[in-house]
C-alpha cells in the first residue's frame, strides 16, 4: 500500500480506507458462501462493504456482499448500490424485518447505539441488547463476527499496559454495560445453537473525518484546549479495522473468539498533540496542567500474530489527519469523547 502525504476529497479517503489487504484477497478465494454487512450505513460500513466488494472482484470469485440497515441516510444506500453492494432495508430491533432477511453464510453485526446513551438508556440498551437477540437466533447457521468495544474493560495505568482478551469485563457505565450484554446475549445463542463467533473488541478507529485524532486537531486547530484529562489512547486506521474484521470471518469459532483490534502503539495525548501542532504551526494548550492517570487501553498483540500489523502507523495517520484539518477536510461531528472516563456519553 502507498501512503500519500495528504488526501484531497472524500472519495480519495473511500478509496484508500476501502483498498483491499492483499490477505483478504486470498480469504475470498477459500471463503464460502456471501457476505452481509449489518449496520452499514454506520461510520464504518459504508468502507467495509465497499472493501468487501473490490477484494471479492481482486479474487476473481463470485460473491454478494449485502449491506443491512435502516438507512435514514438516502444517499449511503445509493452510493452503496452504485459500488455493486445489494442493499436490505431493515430495522433489527423488529424481530418480523429480520426474519426477512437471506440467511447469509458469513454475518458482520456492527450495528449499535454509543452517543446519546445518556439521557436515553432505554434505547441504547435495545439497540445492544435487544437487537443482538433478533440476529444471533435468526443466523444460528453463520459465521458471526460482531463488533464490540474496548470499553468493556477496566481503565489502565500506562505503565501497565494494555488490557488484553484475558481480562476480565469492568464496564464503567451504561453504555460500556449495554456493549457487554450485547457479547453476552451472542455468547448464550452460540452455546445454545453451536454458532461460530468472534467478538471484535475495537478501539479505537480513525478515518479523518473522525476519530480521536481528529478531535485533538480540530481543537488545536480552532484554538482551544486539547483536553488531557485521559492521557493515553489506542487507535487503528479504519482501513485496517475494516480488513480485520472482514478476515475474522475465517477465525470465528465455537467456543466464542475474542480479538481485540486497535493498532500496537500507546499513543498519549500530549505527545500526540504537539506533533500535530508541529505540522499546524499552532501552539498548543491543554485543559489540565498534567494528563490523566486512567486511560482506556487494549493489547491487540494477539490480532497483531493472527492478522499482522495495521498497514498504517500512529505517525502516519498523525500527519494525514493534520493535513486533512489544514485543507478544510469534512467532519462528519461525531466526537469520540476519547476523554470521558466515567462512562457517560
Amino acid at each position: 500500500m502507498k501512503i500519500p502525504d495528504r488526501i484531497a476529497s472524500e472519495e480519495e479517503l473511500e478509496q484508500l480506507l476501502s483498498e483491499p489487504h492483499p490477505a483478504l484477497i486470498e480469504m475470498m478465494k477459500r471463503l464460502d458462501g456471501d457476505i452481509m454487512i449489518l449496520g452499514v450505513a454506520g461510520k464504518m460500513g459504508v468502507t467495509m462493504a465497499m472493501q468487501a466488494k473490490r477484494a471479492v472482484e481482486a479474487a476473481g470469485v463470485s460473491k454478494h456482499v449485502f449491506g443491512v440497515s435502516r438507512f435514514s441516510k438516502p444517499e449511503e444506500q445509493k452510493k452503496l448500490e452504485n459500488y455493486g453492494i445489494e442493499t436490505i432495508p431493515c430495522d433489527l430491533l423488529e424481530r418480523g424485518d429480520v426474519c426477512d432477511l437471506p440467511k447469509i453464510k458469513n454475518v458482520i453485526f456492527m450495528a449499535g447505539r454509543k452517543f446519546g446513551t445518556d439521557g436515553n438508556e432505554p434505547q441504547t440498551w435495545a439497540m445492544n441488547a435487544l437487537a443482538p437477540a433478533n440476529v444471533a437466533e435468526h443466523f444460528a447457521d453463520s459465521r458471526l463476527v460482531v463488533f464490540s468495544s474496548g470499553n468493556i474493560y477496566p481503565l489502565r495505568h500506562a505503565a501497565e499496559g494494555g488490557c488484553t482478551e484475558e481480562t476480565p469485563p469492568m464496564p464503567i457505565g451504561e453504555y460500556a454495560q449495554s456493549c457487554l450484554a450485547r457479547e453476552r446475549i451472542f455468547e448464550y445463542y452460540a452455546q445454545k445453537n453451536g454458532t461460530k463467533l468472534l467478538l471484535f473488541r475495537l478501539n479505537y478507529a480513525v478515518d479523518l473525518r473522525y476519530g480521536v485524532l481528529h478531535d485533538i486537531g480540530r481543537a488545536i486547530w480552532e484554538d482551544r484546549p486539547v483536553d488531557n484529562s485521559v492521557g493515553y489512547f489506542n487507535v487503528i486506521w479504519q482501513g485496517d479495522a475494516n480488513a480485520a474484521a472482514l478476515r475474522s470471518l475465517e477465525l470465528a469459532d465455537n467456543p466464542r473468539v475474542i480479538l481485540n483490534v486497535t493498532g500496537p502503539e500507546q499513543a498519549g495525548v500530549e505527545e500526540t498533540a504537539l506533533a500535530m501542532g508541529r505540522i499546524m504551526g499552532r501552539p498548543i494548550e491543554f485543559v489540565k496542567n498534567a494528563a490523566g492517570d486512567l486511560s482506556l487501553l487494549n493489547n491487540s498483540g494477539k490480532m497483531q500474530e493472527l492478522l499482522g500489523k495495521p498497514r498504517i502507523g500512529l505517525e502516519d495517520m498523525v500527519c494525514l489527519q493534520a493535513q486533512w484539518i489544514m485543507d478544510g477536510g469534512v467532519s462528519i461531528g461525531k466526537p469520540t469523547h476519547y476523554e470521558v472516563s466515567n462512562g457517560k456519553f
